[in-house]
């Protein structure tokens, strides 16, 4: 294929003619692994030096481990105290998609077990922080180029020096790419944090607003609401049954978001042949899945059809506000679920939550709980979104800026 003007070809893809590809031995002044202390002494994992499994290598800046040992194991291992800033990324493992390109940065000294390999920068070659970012957008590929084994996949010391590594003509380069990528991941993690703080007071004001209080009403599922399973022809799978052009939205259970929301568009769309044999809904109808992911629960933002994993609420005995009921069968399906034997419920039947109690207010007071309750959901879920769109402008700017598609000079 033709080059682009100003790119080359190379074995990791076409990159500016300035750039280059060098093998990990090239711009390294050392590797080095650690070990794992002997099991049987106790004694050596009650000190206070941190030690890293390759578990830990989980794209980020490690500050705490899980397991410390004394400086008598690190004598008696014949361990290396890694300092500070130092890169590290998994050996052994790579069949799995969780250990498989995981590295990380050490922010604090520490010594680690075999499983997790070391590399040193030449100063004048490359920064650790290029080589962070270059390793998370590629480790995934090269352990499934380069490491062996056959029950278990690994890379060998040998194999790790051998490894490619793209790398801009100047350390400055380096450095502007090395920095935009950490000022994403920042956002990032900024994001993730406050997401979780707001899940936290959400899942608090839940607890506290649905708490039953005097003059609340107790009664089961089946007596406040009218509801049925949706429906599908069988068996799945048959292309009579969909029409990705023409078709209408179908709703299964993994378009139903667990932050009480829907995907903006269904998996897939079905045919007439099929929408006759299926239960249609409108807009603003409440559904629950209740079969694999149970307990998500939404209201329908389109029509649609609901298949069969899914229960459809119809309509309420007594006058309910959708919000405040859409809250507390999500409360109470956390519930359940933490209490099912072994936390774990994977297909609810109808009449089972036919006798679900639920507690409820006065339909004005539900208002003001369901509205706080709602708001606060939605505003999860609009960081969520935000979320996500940084996750994927950082995809891009690794695709574009470790490619040199987009130069920062």
């Amino acid at each position: 294929m033709e080059v682009k003007k100003g790119y080359k070809k190379t074995e990791v893809g076409d990159i500016p003619s300035d750039w280059d590809v060098r093998k990990f031995e090239e711009v390294m002044d050392g590797f080095s692994s650690g070990q794992t202390p002997y099991r049987a002494i106790k004694e050596y994992y009650r000190g206070d030096i941190p030690w890293i499994t390759s578990g830990e290598l989980n794209y980020n800046i490690i500050t705490d481990t899980i397991e410390k040992i004394t400086v008598d194991a690190v004598k008696r291992t014949h361990l290396k105290v890694i300092p500070k800033g130092t890169f590290l990324f998994a050996i052994t493992g790579l069949e799995a998609a969780g250990t498989r390109g995981s590295c990380a940065i050490t922010g604090i000294n520490a010594t680690t077990n075999q499983s997790c390999m070391a590399l040193y920068p030449k100063k004048d070659k490359l920064i650790t922080s290029y080589l962070y970012h270059y390793y998370v957008r590629y480790g995934n590929e090269l352990a499934f180029k380069y490491c062996q084994g056959t029950k278990q996949q690994s890379y060998t010391g040998g194999i790790a020096k051998t490894l490619p590594i793209i790398l801009p003509p100047t350390i400055k380069e380096q450095t502007a790419i090395a920095t935009a990528l950490s000022d994403a991941d920042a956002l990032i993690n900024s994001l993730e944090k406050l997401i979780a703080k707001k899940r936290n007071i959400k899942q608090g004001a839940m607890q506290e607003l649905l708490k039953p209080k005097k003059g609340w009403v107790v009664k089961t599922l089946k007596e406040v609401a009218r509801f049925r399973r949706g429906s599908f022809p069988q068996p799945y799978g048959l292309d009579k049954w969909y029409d990705d052009i023409t078709g209408f939205p179908f709703i299964q259970v993994f378009d139903v978001d667990d932050n009480m929301m829907l995907k903006s568009e269904t998996k897939w769309r079905i045919s007439k042949e099929a929408q006759d044999m299926s239960v249609f809904v409108p807009k603003g109808t409440i559904i629950l899945t209740i079969q694999g992911s149970i307990g998500r629960i939404a209201i329908t933002q389109y029509d649609a059809y609901i298949d069969r994993t899914l229960l459809i609420f119809e309509s309420f005995v007594i006058p309910f506000d959708k919000y405040f009921f859409m809250i507390t069968i999500y409360l109470l399906f956390e519930y359940e679920k933490q209490n099912a034997p072994g936390g774990i419920i994977k297909t609810i039947t109808k009449e089972a939550l036919s006798r679900f109690t639920i507690s409820y207010p006065p339909i004005g007071e539900q208002h003001d709980i369901g509205a706080i309750l709602w708001n606060m959901a939605m505003e999860v879920t609009q960081l969520e979104l935000k979320l996500d769109k940084a996750k994927r402008v950082k995809q891009g700017m690794m695709q574009n800026l470790l490619t040199g598609k987009i130069r920062l000079v």
